[in-house]
């Protein structure tokens, strides 16, 4: 039984497309089991949701069913201060979902003898693939948190692997082996740090999960200039932890109330666009590129109704949208200097006008001036609803 799980594994991304025949050598020498850790939270593919932990010692089964399933594993909570028998706050650390670690290898596009800088460790099952495929002594891996490092190194050595294995802040890359010809990040980011684009040599590829403040991500396939500037489009959804010095603390909505019961100062109006629309991940990202430093958090209740609550990074304004199967009417509250709700919906408009896109026709540039997002062509920007 134990023997067919990576079969299986591998014939199901051969059969999607995920895994290409120039990856399948790494594939099978480097088993996805040998760098996943014996306790471990298994997920769920296209969820962001963990089961209960698991323990390889008091259930192997169920440990080696979850491995060679095509879903992420969470392998850290809390950034490791969490170490109980449920789940944690935040998840952490992970290994993630084989669909998800091939593509990214496949739009990374490696050429023999090129050198590669990764960005996050974490398990290691990466650098090993990588490795395995180009050399170790071509692969320098960064890792931020000491212990995931460490436990990754050990796997590593254990699987006849000896990469560059830094600990450090992946936002810095690691000039001192500059300049790589790729650069893959397993952790998500806002913006694109200067040193990636200044680490990559030009014509070289930065392959990274972007995705702003609002919500929705995807990965963005970077081809950097002699000129210090990288540009390309986006290949596809992800769902990715965010860069630890990237990471955006979330106020509690009784600061933007400032002692006040909701709906406090509200403005109240009415709006026909549902809630329900602008819920998808890939409007999530078009709103997000349009209304910076906002994100929204959805209040459930037991009937299946609920308030959509929008908040400011600046804790100076909110909107809530009260939600309600079969209306067509949704009751409004804004406060503050922006009009959060009303951004959302000028921001969805343009959505919606420009035929609904999905990730692969909008792309990011990155230069001097910072990073804007564009759609079918680096010419046609998308628009913001409100300068932060």
């Amino acid at each position: 039984m134990k023997e067919a799980g990576p079969k299986r594994l591998a014939s199901a991304l051969l059969s999607e497309g995920a895994l290409a025949d120039d990856w399948l050598p790494a594939f099978e020498a480097v088993p996805r089991h040998l760098f996943v850790p014996d306790v471990i939270w298994p997920g769920r593919a296209g969820m962001n949701r963990q089961s209960d932990r698991v323990s390889r010692g008091e259930d192997p089964d169920t440990w080696w069913a979850a491995v060679y399933r095509d879903a992420p594993i969470t392998t850290q909570w809390d950034d490791g201060a969490y170490a109980g028998a449920g789940k944690g706050r935040v998840p952490s650390s992970s290994s993630s979902m084989p669909t998800m670690v091939f593509s990214m290898l496949n739009v990374l596009s490696v050429e023999p003898d090129q050198r590669v800088l990764e960005i996050g460790t974490g398990t290691g099952w990466n650098a090993a693939l990588l490795s395995h495929r180009l050399g170790a002594e071509n692969v320098v891996t960064v890792e931020v948190d000491e212990a995931s490092a460490r436990d990754a190194r050990k796997r590593l050595s254990a699987a006849g692997f000896h990469p560059l294995t830094i600990v450090g802040d992946g936002a810095r890359g690691y000039p001192d082996a500059a300049p790589y010809d790729r650069l893959i990040a397993t952790c998500s980011v806002g913006h694109v740090p200067r040193a990636w684009v200044a680490q990559t040599q030009p014509g070289g590829l930065i392959v990274a999960p972007w995705g702003p403040v609002y919500g929705g991500e995807a990965i963005v396939r970077l081809t950097v200039a002699g000129n210090g500037t990288a540009t390309g489009f986006f290949t596809g959804s992800s769902a990715f932890m965010r860069l630890r010095a990237q990471r955006m603390e979330r106020r509690h909505i009784r600061e933007y109330l400032k002692g006040m019961k909701w709906p406090a100062d509200g403005v109240k109006s009415l709006t026909h666009l549902s809630p329900e629309a602008v819920g998808d991940w890939a409007v999530m990202f078009a709103i997000g590129v349009q209304v910076p430093g906002a994100f929204p958090w959805m209040e459930e209740y037991p009937d299946g109704s609920y308030t959509l609550w929008l908040r400011d990074t600046a804790v100076t304004s909110w909107a809530t949208v009260e939600y309600e199967a079969d209306r067509t009417e949704f009751e409004v509250r804004q406060s503050g200097p922006r009009r959060l709700w009303d951004e959302v919906a000028a921001a969805y408009r343009w959505w919606d006008e420009h035929g609904r896109p999905d990730f692969g026709r909008f792309g990011l540039t990155v230069d001097e001036d910072g990073e804007r997002v564009w759609l079918d062509s680096p010419g046609d920007p998308v628009p913001v609803q409100h300068s932060c």
